[in-house]
């Protein structure tokens, strides 16, 4: 994609599931367990898909570690 409007635009929690293909109820989780960089608008949560490539290449989806180990 070329068009960066496209590439920095807040990512649903349906757009970020897919994106990383997992469940919604894994996103959720992940929000509340792992620290996913997550935020509300309104009643809805978004998401920047450069804060979750990052997180995810530091490890935050980790399913080895647990909230405050490690």
């Amino acid at each position: 994609m070329t068009n960066s409007a496209m590439t920095d635009r807040w990512l649903s929690v349906e757009e970020i599931a897919e994106y990383l293909g997992i469940s919604k109820d894994t996103v959720y989780a992940w929000i509340s367990k792992k620290g996913m960089p997550a935020h509300r608008v309104g009643r809805f949560w978004k998401f920047q898909r450069l804060e979750i490539d990052t997180w995810v290449k530091s490890g935050g989806a980790d399913e080895s570690k647990v909230e405050g180990q490690g």
